[in-house]
């Protein structure tokens, strides 16, 4: 991988990721349901660019491995299920407090 494919698709790869953490710790600091669950929405919006854009990029420009990205894309699949039922017990428990 040359310098700019490092400094590019690295960056903005490493950038969404860590954005779905900093979206859930932001949302889960927030007090009114419908802010948590904004911030939870833009966790999974993050999730979505990582690993249907950046990942998908690293592997069509054969940047990374086939076993590489089969790893990271198993981790990727658990993680959205995780977070789609995070988002809906959080929706869930606000309709049950209303």
């Amino acid at each position: 991988m040359d310098f700019m494919d490092k400094k590019h698709i690295g960056d903005q790869f490493l950038r969404s990721v860590d954005s779905i953490g900093a979206n859930i710790a932001e949302g889960y600091g927030r007090f009114h349901y419908l802010d948590k669950v904004r911030f939870y929405y833009n966790s999974r919006g993050s999730h979505f660019e990582a690993f249907t854009h950046w990942l998908e990029l690293l592997i069509e420009r054969e940047r990374i491995s086939k076993n590489e990205y089969d790893s990271i894309n198993e981790t990727a699949l658990i993680l959205q299920i995780k977070l789609n039922n995070f988002i809906k017990s959080t929706v869930k428990n606000a309709r049950n407090n209303l």
